[in-house]
Protein backbone atom coordinates (compact mmCIF):
# COMPACT_ATOMS: atom_id res chain seq x y z
CA UNK A 1 0.00 0.00 0.00
CA UNK A 2 1.44 3.21 -1.02
CA UNK A 3 0.11 6.59 0.98
CA UNK A 4 0.18 10.10 0.03
CA UNK A 5 -0.45 13.41 2.10
CA UNK A 6 -3.66 14.77 0.84
CA UNK A 7 -3.04 18.78 -0.17
CA UNK A 8 -4.68 21.07 2.63
CA UNK A 9 -4.80 24.85 1.89
CA UNK A 10 -3.15 26.63 4.75
CA UNK A 11 -1.72 23.70 6.54
CA UNK A 12 0.31 20.94 4.07
CA UNK A 13 2.39 23.89 2.41
CA UNK A 14 5.92 23.74 1.63
CA UNK A 15 7.53 23.84 5.22
CA UNK A 16 5.22 21.83 6.67
CA UNK A 17 5.91 19.05 3.97
CA UNK A 18 9.87 19.56 4.18
CA UNK A 19 9.55 18.96 7.79
CA UNK A 20 6.91 16.44 8.39
CA UNK A 21 9.17 14.61 6.30
CA UNK A 22 12.14 14.86 8.30
CA UNK A 23 10.25 14.17 11.40
CA UNK A 24 7.92 11.53 10.61
CA UNK A 25 8.38 8.71 7.68
CA UNK A 26 6.09 6.52 6.16
CA UNK A 27 4.80 9.30 3.73
CA UNK A 28 5.52 8.27 -0.29
CA UNK A 29 3.93 11.11 -1.77
CA UNK A 30 2.96 14.85 -0.91
CA UNK A 31 0.44 16.02 -2.93
CA UNK A 32 0.81 19.96 -2.80
CA UNK A 33 -2.38 22.41 -2.27
CA UNK A 34 -3.93 23.86 -5.28
CA UNK A 35 -2.83 26.15 -7.71
CA UNK A 36 -4.87 27.83 -9.68
CA UNK A 37 -3.10 29.21 -13.15
CA UNK A 38 -4.69 32.05 -15.30
CA UNK A 39 -4.10 34.19 -18.37
CA UNK A 40 -1.47 35.40 -17.25
CA UNK A 41 0.57 32.49 -17.69
CA UNK A 42 3.19 33.89 -14.40
CA UNK A 43 3.49 32.52 -11.29
CA UNK A 44 3.16 34.14 -7.74
CA UNK A 45 5.56 34.93 -5.73
CA UNK A 46 3.89 32.63 -2.81
CA UNK A 47 3.26 29.81 -6.20
CA UNK A 48 7.34 30.11 -7.15
CA UNK A 49 7.93 29.44 -3.10
CA UNK A 50 5.40 26.55 -3.42
CA UNK A 51 6.81 24.83 -6.98
CA UNK A 52 10.16 24.21 -5.94
CA UNK A 53 12.11 22.45 -8.60
CA UNK A 54 11.85 18.62 -7.51
CA UNK A 55 15.10 17.71 -6.75
CA UNK A 56 15.69 20.77 -4.66
CA UNK A 57 13.28 18.57 -2.02
CA UNK A 58 14.64 15.11 -0.65
CA UNK A 59 10.55 13.18 -1.34
CA UNK A 60 8.03 12.84 -4.07
CA UNK A 61 6.43 16.08 -4.25
CA UNK A 62 2.91 16.38 -7.43
CA UNK A 63 1.65 19.81 -7.81
CA UNK A 64 -2.52 20.16 -7.96
CA UNK A 65 -3.99 22.42 -10.63
CA UNK A 66 -7.61 24.10 -9.76
CA UNK A 67 -9.32 25.16 -13.11
CA UNK A 68 -11.75 25.05 -15.93
CA UNK A 69 -9.64 26.32 -19.11
CA UNK A 70 -7.75 23.64 -20.41
CA UNK A 71 -5.31 26.06 -21.76
CA UNK A 72 -4.38 27.30 -18.10
CA UNK A 73 -4.02 23.65 -17.14
CA UNK A 74 -1.84 22.44 -20.21
CA UNK A 75 0.66 25.62 -18.98
CA UNK A 76 0.65 25.34 -15.48
CA UNK A 77 1.68 21.50 -16.49
CA UNK A 78 4.50 22.36 -18.82
CA UNK A 79 6.10 24.96 -15.80
CA UNK A 80 5.66 21.79 -13.85
CA UNK A 81 7.34 19.45 -16.00
CA UNK A 82 10.14 22.11 -16.78
CA UNK A 83 10.79 22.09 -13.02
CA UNK A 84 11.29 18.28 -12.86
CA UNK A 85 7.95 16.97 -11.91
CA UNK A 86 6.50 13.65 -12.97
CA UNK A 87 3.04 13.99 -12.43
CA UNK A 88 0.35 17.10 -11.98
CA UNK A 89 -2.86 16.58 -10.39
CA UNK A 90 -6.32 17.49 -11.36
CA UNK A 91 -8.34 19.33 -8.69
CA UNK A 92 -12.39 17.98 -9.25
CA UNK A 93 -13.25 17.64 -5.73
CA UNK A 94 -12.36 20.85 -3.64
CA UNK A 95 -16.57 21.45 -1.94
CA UNK A 96 -15.49 25.40 -1.43
CA UNK A 97 -18.59 27.42 -2.26
CA UNK A 98 -16.59 29.96 -4.09
CA UNK A 99 -14.82 27.56 -5.96
CA UNK A 100 -17.85 25.72 -6.63
CA UNK A 101 -19.26 29.30 -7.88
CA UNK A 102 -17.05 29.15 -10.55
CA UNK A 103 -17.29 25.81 -11.86
CA UNK A 104 -14.59 24.57 -10.50
CA UNK A 105 -13.28 21.70 -7.91
CA UNK A 106 -16.32 19.66 -7.62
CA UNK A 107 -18.29 22.20 -9.21
CA UNK A 108 -16.62 20.76 -12.74
CA UNK A 109 -19.27 17.40 -12.00
CA UNK A 110 -22.22 20.10 -12.82
CA UNK A 111 -22.20 19.88 -16.45
CA UNK A 112 -20.62 16.37 -17.19
CA UNK A 113 -20.07 17.22 -20.92
CA UNK A 114 -18.29 19.93 -20.31
CA UNK A 115 -15.86 17.89 -18.15
CA UNK A 116 -15.36 15.33 -21.02
CA UNK A 117 -14.07 18.14 -23.31
CA UNK A 118 -11.85 19.53 -20.42
CA UNK A 119 -10.86 15.97 -20.16
CA UNK A 120 -10.49 15.54 -23.63
CA UNK A 121 -8.08 18.32 -24.39
CA UNK A 122 -5.87 18.38 -21.56
CA UNK A 123 -5.46 14.59 -22.30
CA UNK A 124 -4.30 15.26 -26.31
CA UNK A 125 -1.48 17.38 -25.07
CA UNK A 126 -0.67 16.64 -21.52
CA UNK A 127 3.03 16.94 -20.86
CA UNK A 128 3.50 14.66 -18.61
CA UNK A 129 0.88 11.99 -16.72
CA UNK A 130 -2.22 13.73 -15.22
CA UNK A 131 -4.20 11.93 -11.98
CA UNK A 132 -7.17 13.30 -10.91
CA UNK A 133 -8.79 13.88 -7.43
CA UNK A 134 -12.82 13.62 -7.57
CA UNK A 135 -15.69 13.51 -5.74
CA UNK A 136 -18.94 11.55 -6.48
CA UNK A 137 -20.86 14.11 -7.42
CA UNK A 138 -22.60 17.59 -6.48
CA UNK A 139 -25.71 16.40 -4.81
CA UNK A 140 -26.19 12.35 -4.86
CA UNK A 141 -23.88 9.71 -5.18
CA UNK A 142 -26.46 8.26 -8.26
CA UNK A 143 -24.55 10.65 -10.54
CA UNK A 144 -20.58 9.07 -10.05
CA UNK A 145 -21.43 6.06 -12.63
CA UNK A 146 -21.89 8.28 -15.43
CA UNK A 147 -19.10 10.37 -13.97
CA UNK A 148 -16.28 7.58 -13.74
CA UNK A 149 -17.98 6.99 -17.76
CA UNK A 150 -16.36 9.91 -18.25
CA UNK A 151 -13.04 9.03 -16.17
CA UNK A 152 -12.67 5.69 -18.07
CA UNK A 153 -12.41 7.08 -21.46
CA UNK A 154 -8.90 9.04 -20.36
CA UNK A 155 -5.54 7.28 -19.17
CA UNK A 156 -5.73 8.65 -15.89
CA UNK A 157 -2.13 8.29 -14.01
CA UNK A 158 -4.56 7.50 -11.08
CA UNK A 159 -7.92 8.28 -10.04
CA UNK A 160 -7.99 9.45 -6.32
CA UNK A 161 -12.12 8.73 -5.24
CA UNK A 162 -13.58 10.76 -2.35
CA UNK A 163 -17.20 8.91 -1.24
CA UNK A 164 -18.71 12.31 -0.67
CA UNK A 165 -21.06 14.64 -2.45
CA UNK A 166 -19.82 18.14 -2.50
CA UNK A 167 -23.41 18.88 -0.56
CA UNK A 168 -21.56 17.03 2.11
CA UNK A 169 -18.46 18.67 2.34
CA UNK A 170 -16.43 16.64 5.09
CA UNK A 171 -20.42 15.80 7.12
CA UNK A 172 -21.30 12.46 7.30
CA UNK A 173 -20.57 9.01 6.53
CA UNK A 174 -18.27 7.93 3.08
CA UNK A 175 -20.33 5.83 0.61
CA UNK A 176 -18.05 2.79 0.52
CA UNK A 177 -20.64 1.29 -1.65
CA UNK A 178 -20.05 3.56 -3.80
CA UNK A 179 -16.35 3.20 -3.96
CA UNK A 180 -16.87 -0.45 -4.23
CA UNK A 181 -18.36 0.17 -7.31
CA UNK A 182 -15.41 2.54 -8.59
CA UNK A 183 -12.78 -0.13 -7.63
CA UNK A 184 -15.31 -2.35 -9.80
CA UNK A 185 -15.24 -0.55 -12.55
CA UNK A 186 -12.57 1.98 -13.21
CA UNK A 187 -10.16 1.41 -15.90
CA UNK A 188 -7.67 3.55 -13.80
CA UNK A 189 -5.32 2.74 -10.97
CA UNK A 190 -7.67 3.80 -7.81
CA UNK A 191 -6.70 5.89 -4.26
CA UNK A 192 -8.55 6.14 -1.35
CA UNK A 193 -9.46 9.38 0.48
CA UNK A 194 -11.87 10.18 2.96
CA UNK A 195 -11.65 9.69 7.15
CA UNK A 196 -8.68 7.50 7.19
CA UNK A 197 -7.89 8.65 11.03
CA UNK A 198 -5.11 5.33 12.07
CA UNK A 199 -3.01 3.17 10.51
CA UNK A 200 -5.05 0.38 11.64
CA UNK A 201 -8.25 2.04 9.73
CA UNK A 202 -6.25 1.89 6.22
CA UNK A 203 -4.82 -1.27 7.03
CA UNK A 204 -8.25 -2.63 6.72
CA UNK A 205 -9.30 -1.04 3.77
CA UNK A 206 -6.57 -2.57 2.12
CA UNK A 207 -7.92 -6.41 3.50
CA UNK A 208 -11.20 -4.81 2.44
CA UNK A 209 -10.09 -4.05 -1.21
CA UNK A 210 -7.02 -5.96 -1.53
CA UNK A 211 -6.38 -4.88 -5.11
CA UNK A 212 -6.54 -1.36 -3.48
CA UNK A 213 -2.79 0.31 -3.96
CA UNK A 214 -2.78 3.62 -2.50
CA UNK A 215 -4.86 5.57 0.24
CA UNK A 216 -4.48 9.56 0.48
CA UNK A 217 -5.02 10.88 4.00
CA UNK A 218 -5.24 14.41 5.45
CA UNK A 219 -7.18 15.50 8.77
CA UNK A 220 -5.74 12.22 10.14
CA UNK A 221 -2.12 12.62 9.16
CA UNK A 222 -2.91 16.88 10.20
CA UNK A 223 -4.14 15.00 13.69
CA UNK A 224 -1.50 12.31 14.03
CA UNK A 225 1.55 13.45 12.17
CA UNK A 226 2.98 9.90 12.98
CA UNK A 227 0.49 8.08 12.03
CA UNK A 228 2.19 5.81 9.62
CA UNK A 229 5.21 5.04 11.73
CA UNK A 230 3.06 3.77 15.00
CA UNK A 231 1.76 6.92 16.14
CA UNK A 232 2.86 10.33 17.53
CA UNK A 233 4.66 10.88 21.11
CA UNK A 234 4.40 14.20 22.32
CA UNK A 235 8.13 14.45 22.45
CA UNK A 236 8.57 14.31 19.04
CA UNK A 237 5.20 16.42 18.11
CA UNK A 238 7.15 18.94 20.23
CA UNK A 239 10.32 18.87 18.22
CA UNK A 240 8.22 19.43 14.82
CA UNK A 241 5.56 21.96 16.00
CA UNK A 242 9.16 24.18 17.39
CA UNK A 243 10.71 23.75 14.03
CA UNK A 244 7.81 24.86 11.91
CA UNK A 245 7.07 27.49 14.50
CA UNK A 246 10.70 28.58 13.80
CA UNK A 247 10.70 27.92 9.84
CA UNK A 248 7.43 30.05 9.96
CA UNK A 249 9.03 33.20 12.05
CA UNK A 250 11.53 33.34 9.57
CA UNK A 251 9.20 32.64 6.67
CA UNK A 252 6.57 35.51 7.50
CA UNK A 253 9.39 37.67 9.73
CA UNK A 254 6.84 37.67 12.47
CA UNK A 255 6.04 35.31 15.53
CA UNK A 256 2.32 36.60 15.72
CA UNK A 257 1.82 35.42 12.24
CA UNK A 258 3.43 32.15 12.60
CA UNK A 259 1.71 32.00 15.75
CA UNK A 260 -1.59 31.77 13.82
CA UNK A 261 -0.59 29.56 11.21
CA UNK A 262 0.30 26.82 13.79
CA UNK A 263 -3.28 27.32 15.17
CA UNK A 264 -4.32 25.92 12.16
CA UNK A 265 -2.61 23.01 13.22
CA UNK A 266 -3.69 22.87 16.79
CA UNK A 267 -7.37 23.08 15.44
CA UNK A 268 -6.94 19.02 14.59
CA UNK A 269 -4.14 18.23 16.64
CA UNK A 270 -6.12 19.04 20.02
CA UNK A 271 -8.50 16.02 18.97
CA UNK A 272 -5.38 13.94 20.15
CA UNK A 273 -5.30 14.85 23.74
CA UNK A 274 -7.68 14.07 26.06
CA UNK A 275 -9.35 16.65 27.96
CA UNK A 276 -7.83 19.37 25.90
CA UNK A 277 -11.24 21.30 26.10
CA UNK A 278 -9.88 24.25 28.08
CA UNK A 279 -6.49 24.67 27.15
CA UNK A 280 -7.89 24.30 23.23
CA UNK A 281 -10.29 27.52 24.26
CA UNK A 282 -7.49 29.29 25.71
CA UNK A 283 -4.98 28.67 22.89
CA UNK A 284 -7.77 29.92 20.21
CA UNK A 285 -8.38 32.85 22.45
CA UNK A 286 -4.62 33.81 23.06
CA UNK A 287 -2.85 36.52 20.49
CA UNK A 288 0.76 36.28 22.56
CA UNK A 289 3.12 34.17 22.01
CA UNK A 290 4.59 33.38 25.24
CA UNK A 291 1.31 32.16 26.22
CA UNK A 292 0.41 30.30 22.73
CA UNK A 293 3.95 28.24 23.79
CA UNK A 294 2.98 27.67 27.40
CA UNK A 295 -0.17 26.29 26.97
CA UNK A 296 1.00 24.16 24.15
CA UNK A 297 3.83 22.70 26.09
CA UNK A 298 1.25 22.34 28.76
CA UNK A 299 -1.00 20.59 26.36
CA UNK A 300 2.14 17.98 25.46
CA UNK A 301 3.43 17.70 28.90
CA UNK A 302 0.10 17.18 30.98
CA UNK A 303 -2.30 15.23 28.88
CA UNK A 304 -2.88 12.22 27.89
CA UNK A 305 -2.81 10.89 23.77
CA UNK A 306 -6.55 9.72 22.79
CA UNK A 307 -5.89 6.27 21.07
CA UNK A 308 -5.79 5.67 17.65
CA UNK A 309 -9.13 4.74 16.13
CA UNK A 310 -9.74 1.08 15.38
CA UNK A 311 -10.38 -0.24 12.17
CA UNK A 312 -14.48 0.90 10.73
CA UNK A 313 -17.10 -2.16 10.97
Amino acid sequence: MRYYFAPMEGLTDSIYRRLHHKYFPGVDRYYMPFLSPTIHRTLTSKEERELPMADSVAFSAVPQMLTKVPADFLWAARVCRDRGYREVNLNVGCPSGTVVAKDKGSGMLRDLDSLDRFLDEIFREAPLPVSVKTRLGLESPEAFPAILEIYNRYPIQELTVHPRVRRQFYNGNVDMEMFAFAMENSKNPLCFNGDILSLAQAESLQRQFPQLEAVMIGRGLISDPGMLSGGTSPAVLEDFMNALLEAYEAAFGSSRNAMFRLKENWFYLLKRFEGSEKLGKRLRKTTDIAEFQSITAEILHTLPLVPQPSPNP
